[in-house]
C-alpha cells in the first residue's frame, strides 16, 4: 500500500492508497481541494471539519446528479435501440416485399 501526501486547503494529509493509484488519488484530492477552497471563498472559513462536510456534500450532489443524467441517457439509448430494431423489421418487411413483387414482375405474374 502507498502512502502519499496530498494538500487541502493550504494543509498536508497523509493518505494511504493501492500501488498505482497514487496520480488517481492526487487528481481527486485536487478536485475536493478546488471544492472546499471555493467554499472557503464563498463562506468563510468554516473549520475544516465544515468545510470538509460541505465540500463532501457538494461534490455528492453533483454525483447524484450525474448519475440521474446518465440514468435518462441509458434510458434515451434502449428507447432508441427498440426504436432501431422496429425500424430495421420494418426495412426488412418492405424489402421482401419489393423482393417478392420483383419476382413476380419478372415471372410474369404480376
Amino acid at each position: 500500500m502507498a502512502q502519499i501526501n496530498v494538500d487541502v486547503n493550504g494543509r498536508p494529509y497523509a493518505v494511504g492508497c493501492e500501488d498505482g493509484q497514487e496520480a488517481h488519488l492526487v487528481e481527486l484530492a485536487s478536485i475536493f481541494d478546488k471544492q472546499v477552497r471555493q467554499i472557503s471563498r464563498d463562506m468563510g472559513q468554516l473549520g475544516d471539519t465544515r468545510l470538509f462536510l460541505m465540500g463532501a456534500l457538494l461534490l455528492a450532489d453533483e454525483l447524484f446528479d450525474a448519475k440521474s443524467r446518465l440514468a435518462a441517457l441509458q434510458d434515451e439509448v434502449g428507447r432508441l435501440q427498440a426504436d432501431r430494431g422496429r425500424i430495421e423489421s420494418r426495412a426488412v418487411g418492405a424489402l421482401d416485399a419489393a423482393a417478392s413483387r420483383i419476382e413476380r414482375l419478372a415471372t410474369g405474374d404480376a
